[in-house]
């Protein structure tokens, strides 16, 4: 084995444990406080109210933590390499945008109130998904995808639902308004068991597709002409990934909220760190965006105890921060190379 796969191996362990770290912490920190040694006898009782919060508060926070900050750096690092723009996040085509426009519509119109709350989710994927219909067609151009083309047309879109939204938002009252507000924060708490495993399912099966294109995003990085010529199907490849990217997106931002910076600054961070081969590019920013989510709900959680703060706030500020030190170290290139 080569001292390259020996130290991706080593890199993809600690991530790992980190990972696992992390997440044990979380599992005892709150406003109850849980020792460690008597997690497995708690679970196994099935009662008290140690048993509930365990079970049906912080394991869920966690899963969701886990499989929304993969699935988001996961992302990030997809685009990143379709578009080789270091800049390019998730929330860059639109897709943030048309999630936070077709919640706002159900607030605004009251349907999660006669429907359910499960309408909430239901409206941002609506969003999303159609907001990524628009951004694919609008950018295809003689037969081909346009990268270009796609990129200003995201940004144009994500101008015209951010606009939208806030037009609903001025004409709405002070409590529909708090309600899209906080769900734009975003926010780990779901109850809904069924809304966590599908964010899981789709965190994990999107990790597991994109290595199926772990080649045609090396190739990417040399420019679509250059990936043509050694061998590469880019027009299939970039489609492919494209929609990978936007439906987990979609999915994580329809039910966790708008959570910025986790798929900007994660894939960058790893980028630096271990290099820029998608072969360990994948798996470590799924693994370092969980790690990141993970520590910034627990400081959102009890930085101002018993209140919390929206997570979005954690990691946007924490993100941001990270960013100008790696920024001003490191130096930001205009091209993922």
């Amino acid at each position: 084995m080569s001292n390259k796969y020996i130290k991706w191996l080593i890199f993809t362990v600690v991530l790992v444990l980190l990972v696992i770290f992390a997440a044990g912490f979380s599992l005892v920190t709150g406003d109850m406080d849980i020792k460690a040694g008597e997690i497995a006898s708690i679970l196994s009782s099935k009662t008290g109210i140690e048993y509930a919060v365990l079970k049906h508060i912080r394991l869920p926070r966690i899963i969701m933590a886990i499989a929304v900050g993969g699935g988001l750096s996961l992302t990030g690092a997809i685009l990143q390499g379709i578009y080789r723009n270091p800049l390019v996040e998730p929330y860059t085509l639109g897709i943030s945008g048309g999630a936070a426009l077709g919640v706002a519509l159900v607030v605004v119109t009251g349907l999660h109130l006669s429907v359910g709350s499960f309408m909430l989710p239901f409206a941002g994927f609506t969003g999303a998904i159609v907001t990524i219909f628009m951004v694919y067609f609008l950018s295809i151009k003689k037969g081909a995808i346009d990268i270009n083309r796609m990129l200003l047309i995201g940004v144009m879109i994500s101008f015209v639902a951010s606009s939208g939204m806030m037009f609903l938002m001025s004409m709405t009252t002070s409590d529909n308004l708090h309600g899209i507000v906080f769900w734009m924060m975003g926010s780990l708490e779901e109850p809904n068991t069924m809304l966590v495993n599908t964010v899981l399912y789709a965190s994990l099966g999107g990790l597991f597709l994109s290595y199926f294109f772990a080649r045609p995003l090396n190739a990417l990085r040399l420019g679509q002409e250059k990936a043509r010529h050694l061998g590469i199907n880019t027009t299939v490849s970039v489609r492919v990934l494209f929609v990978i990217a936007s439906v987990l997106t979609g999915i994580c931002v329809s039910v966790a909220g708008v959570i910025g910076f986790v798929g900007l600054v994660i894939p960058h961070l790893i980028r630096i760190i271990i290099g820029s081969d998608y072969r360990i590019m994948l798996i470590g920013s799924f693994l370092g965006g969980s790690f990141f989510l993970l520590v910034s709900d627990i400081i959102a959680r009890t930085i101002i105890s018993p209140n919390e703060l929206p997570i979005g706030v954690i990691t946007g500020i924490a993100g941001g921060l990270v960013f100008i030190i790696v920024l001003s170290r490191a130096g930001l290139r205009n091209r993922v190379t």
